[in-house]
């Protein structure tokens, strides 16, 4: 799945507001509580929260302009997709440049 990596503080905090649909990955330098929104976005989302051993630990469907979403878990990795997947809890997966797949 093509991803576009957001690492810094700006790019994470605008996310997918007022923009077409894409597959972001938000990089955190250290595991922390992820909080996310869903203001200004007009399409639903799957964010998708992976720890630092690449698994993934949660998932949580958003709908548009829904209000804040707390983690249950530290992650290290959050993958916001927008199109149709098969990642479920306790994946391991694969990030490679622009692309993140699940580990084989």
């Amino acid at each position: 799945m093509k991803i576009k990596v957001c690492r810094t503080l700006k790019s994470q905090s605008r996310g997918l507001m007022f923009s077409r649909r894409k597959n972001l990955l938000f990089i955190y330098n250290i595991p922390v509580y992820i909080d996310l929104h869903m203001l200004f976005v007009f399409f639903p989302v799957d964010a998708i929260y992976i720890n630092e051993n690449m698994e993934i630990i949660e998932i949580k469907h958003m709908k548009p302009f829904g209000w804040s979403y707390k983690a249950k878990h530290k992650a290290k990795y959050v993958l916001e997709v927008t199109e149709e997947h098969d990642f479920n809890v306790w994946d391991k997966v694969e990030i490679n440049d622009n692309e993140v797949s699940k580990a084989m």
